[in-house]
């Protein structure tokens, strides 16, 4: 019975030995987009680079479909010092830093390369570590998440069109701005609320790149498709500083390495989404409409005038660094 019991143990504490160490480090990563979408695509590739580069002892946990809550509430979950990363668009971090609104202005560029390079520009390095100092941490900037067109459930052609139309945006001032001054009605929610809310009619249409209108399925609801390509949306993922805190430097660095091949990625997949997409939007009976743009940008310009708060000739230094 002794030999039998010290053979139990050797062979359990052989394979206890075999079995992979524990992580050390686990990092939840919350997003509104559902599984299967760019966002969800890229990030399960982060997710993977994270794994290689730690041996296993980081862990990124996914939380799709919004399962952590909405944008704004991670947000601030994250900026309680909860272990959480959330995407984020420079439009909802003006309450930190005025100025940042500017990258997320509507026509600012049609080359989303260029915005890339203010995102490393010594002027937004200024702003990244101001941020830092009001404890919000950005780990990904040079993620790309599309062209947002609109999706709606009678034609736009011009900005007439839109009038009286109730267009679903995000709960941040510059896409709020943006639609307002191209003649909708914004009507700012979650993007987990978009889809009972065009099928019961409380909004009219919604407007996001190509790949999350087809992934929410949106197009069920809404037939009308009309590519106004009015915003480059670049985004940022970020996470509190009080939990970035307590995290090796090792760790830190290593996510953000990690990190920027993400956001590689991300720009291969969103050049390589739309076309198919619209493909199978068309398919599913999306009628798609090219309108001018110019009657639209013409309205949106209006926007520029509309902050009072920001730095003065920001939009001058912006375009000149945008022509560089």
């Amino acid at each position: 019975m002794k030999h039998l019991t010290k053979s139990l143990l050797g062979a359990t504490t052989a394979m206890l030995l075999a079995m992979p160490a524990m992580a050390e480090t686990t990092v939840r990563i919350a997003y509104e987009n559902n599984p299967g979408e760019p966002a969800d695509m890229v990030m399960n590739h982060w997710k993977d680079l994270v794994a290689e580069a730690s041996d296993g002892d980081v862990v990124l946990e996914l939380y799709p479909s919004s399962q952590l809550g909405a944008k704004k509430d991670v947000i601030e979950q994250a900026m309680l010092g909860v272990n959480v990363i959330t995407i984020a668009d420079v439009g909802f971090l003006t309450d930190y830093d005025p100025d940042l609104g500017i990258l997320f202005g509507p026509f600012l560029t049609d080359d989303a390369e260029s915005l890339f390079k203010i995102y490393e520009s010594d002027w937004f390095k200024e702003k990244e570590a101001a941020l830092q100092e009001q404890g919000i941490h950005i780990v990904i900037k040079n993620y790309l998440y599309g062209t947002r067109q609109l999706l709606a459930t009678k034609k736009v052609e011009t900005p007439e069109d839109l009038q009286g139309m109730k267009i679903r945006t995000p709960n941040n001032i510059m896409q709020i701005r943006a639609i307002e001054a191209m003649g909708g009605t914004p009507t700012p929610m979650p993007l987990g609320d978009v889809y009972p809310a065009l099928t019961q009619g409380v909004i009219d249409g919604v407007e996001n790149p190509l790949p999350v209108l087809y992934g929410q399925k949106l197009h069920e609801q809404a037939k009308e498709l009309s590519m106004i390509s009015y915003l480059q949306n670049t985004s940022l993922w970020l996470g509190g500083q009080a939990y970035f805190d307590t995290l090796d430097p090792e760790v830190i660095e290593m996510l953000h390495e990690t990190g920027h091949q993400a956001g590689i990625y991300s720009q291969e997949v969103a050049a390589a989404q739309d076309e198919k997409i619209l493909e199978e939007m068309k398919a599913a009976g999306v009628t798609v409409t090219y309108p001018d743009t110019a009657p639209f940008k013409e309205k949106a310009m209006a926007v520029y005038g509309m902050f009072p708060e920001w730095s003065d000739g920001l939009y001058d230094q912006i375009q000149a660094q945008l022509a560089e």
